[in-house]
Order: C-alpha cells, then sequence, then structure tokens
C-alpha cells in the first residue's frame, strides 16, 4: 500500500503522552498514516471536517465534549469517517452508548500494538471493532435494552425449542396457528433475528427459556 491510499487516522485525546504513544504504534505500521491530533472532542470535531480521515481514534473522556457526543458531531462534519473509541472505561453503558452514537468500534488502552493496527484496519474495511473482552458486555447491554418478549412469546419459543411445528403448537395452547406465526414473528422482531433456529438460539443464550 503507498502512502497516497495510506489509511488516514485522526488521533483525539486530552493526554499528549496518549497521543504520541498511539502516533508511533500506527507510524510504525506500512498502510498507516497520522494525519492529525486534537486534545479535545471539540477540535476533533473540527480537524475531522477539514482533515476528513478515514479512521478517529477517540478517547472516552476528555474535558467538555466527551467521546460519545464528539462521535456523532463527527460523523456528521465526516461522513465518510470511521469513528472508534479508544479508552480505558468498560463498563457496558458505555460501551452501548459509544455505539449507539455510531462509533465503528470500541478499544481498551491496554490493547497491544498489534490489536490497534488490525483494529484501524478492520474499521477502515467497514468491519465492527471490539475489544473481545468487550463482546460480551456489549451483548448484555443489548440485551438488556431490548424490548421484552411476553409470557406468551417465550412459551411459543419453548415448544418451539422442543421441535414442535406451528400447528403442534396451536393444539396445545389452544389457538390459531395464524396467531402462533404472529408470536413468533413479535420474538424475531425482539431478538433481532429472522428464523426461528436463531431465535431459539438468542433466546437460550439470554437465559429466557430456563
Amino acid at each position: 500500500m503507498t502512502d497516497h491510499n495510506a489509511i488516514r487516522v485522526l488521533l483525539a485525546d486530552d493526554h499528549p503522552v496518549v497521543r504520541e504513544g498511539l502516533c508511533a504504534m500506527l507510524e510504525s505500521a506500512e498502510g498507516v498514516t497520522v494525519v492529525g491530533q486534537a486534545g479535545s472532542g471539540e477540535e476533533a470535531v473540527t480537524l475531522a471536517g477539514r482533515l476528513t480521515p478515514d479512521i478517529v481514534l477517540l478517547d472516552l473522556r476528555m474535558g467538555g465534549m466527551d467521546g460519545v457526543d464528539a462521535t456523532g458531531h463527527i460523523l456528521r462534519a465526516s461522513p465518510r469517517s470511521k469513528v472508534v473509541i479508544v479508552t480505558t472505561y468498560e463498563s457496558d453503558a458505555d460501551i452501548l452508548r459509544a455505539v449507539e452514537a455510531g462509533a465503528a468500534g470500541y478499544l481498551l488502552k491496554g490493547s497491544s500494538r498489534m490489536e490497534l493496527i488490525n483494529a484501524v484496519q478492520a474499521a477502515a474495511r467497514g468491519e465492527t471493532v471490539l475489544t473481545p473482552s468487550l463482546a460480551t458486555k456489549l451483548f448484555r447491554a443489548r440485551a438488556v435494552d431490548t424490548p421484552p418478549l411476553s409470557d406468551r412469546e417465550i412459551e411459543v419459543l419453548r415448544l418451539v425449542s422442543q421441535g414442535l411445528t406451528n400447528a403442534e403448537i396451536g393444539r396445545k395452547l389452544f389457538i390459531g396457528e395464524a396467531t402462533v406465526k404472529t408470536h413468533l414473528l413479535r420474538a424475531y422482531r425482539k431478538l433481532d433475528v429472522s428464523d426461528r433456529t436463531a431465535a431459539v438460539i438468542t433466546a437460550l443464550e439470554r437465559g429466557l427459556l430456563s
């Protein structure tokens, strides 16, 4: 990869030493170049609009505008940029807020050089980046945020997990087959899945069918 088509990165962190460390790690990678550094969320938004970087590595907690608010402003100022949050914080709420704001990823500052570089490259390809230890936290946070299944929807899914067809479920619950299908479709939407197998697996993972 030549310098002309290198991945262009903007760093935003209110600690100069952290920015210098991230810059050194990224600049050591072939095909990655740091085009700017910001010491605040407001400065990151301004630079993103002017530089239109491919990737913005953004600290979550900064004085003034925090990383979540900055994410939304950056994506409006530079729609083609991808924002990856890099932080020491890993609470469920922080992760969910960042992802919902449009961040393409969430990394801890303790990530290794290769993890950082791989994350930048993955985000540039349009992939979602998440430190492995945070995946469970994001899943749990999203599960809490998901509308709860009704008792009837859980009952239908439990019978699906036992291998019953819609017609068999209808007879067992004394409801019409069309009603069974309606309950399933509502459960699919709430679980963000598209078929019976995925619905059962997701419900089991969330402890809904225990």
